[in-house]
């Protein structure tokens, strides 16, 4: 349990803010399953990839930020804020340049030094009314 932390960092650092997929499969299971709050669903190294993509793709200078962590046995929470700058199509909203920002929380399940498994909530609610909000009538 010891290492929960310094994986978790390593996730968010590597994976999701420097968008090195080259990461995924020290840090993630093999079986990994991920459920995302932006209603995506994903198995594996690959399918999780092809989801970190569609986030890059959509919002540039795209960032995690954790600001708090829990850890108990092989369970471990995270609050987190998100953000980026609207650079594609996104939630049927034409890219504004604008920046976007809203709150998550994850639940990780970890397999020996792993992740094994991820379910996110975050607030689509506050982004899609960020996403309306910067775009042109």
């Amino acid at each position: 349990m010891s290492n929960h932390r310094a994986i978790i960092q390593a996730f968010y650092e590597e994976i999701w803010n420097k968008h090195d997929k080259s990461q995924i499969p020290a840090l993630l299971h093999e079986d990994f399953a991920f459920r995302g709050s932006l209603g995506q669903e994903q198995h594996g190294h690959a399918g999780f990839a092809a989801y970190v993509d569609f986030v890059h793709a959509a919002l540039s200078e795209y960032r995690c930020e954790m600001q708090e962590m829990i850890a108990e046995g092989n369970k471990a929470f995270a609050r987190l804020r998100f953000s980026g700058r609207h650079r594609a199509e996104f939630f049927g909203y034409q890219p504004t340049g604008k920046r976007v920002e809203w709150a998550g929380a994850a639940v990780f399940t970890f397999a020996g030094e792993q992740i094994s498994a991820l379910w996110v909530l975050g607030d689509v609610h506050g982004l899609l009314q960020q996403l309306a909000n910067n775009a042109c009538p």
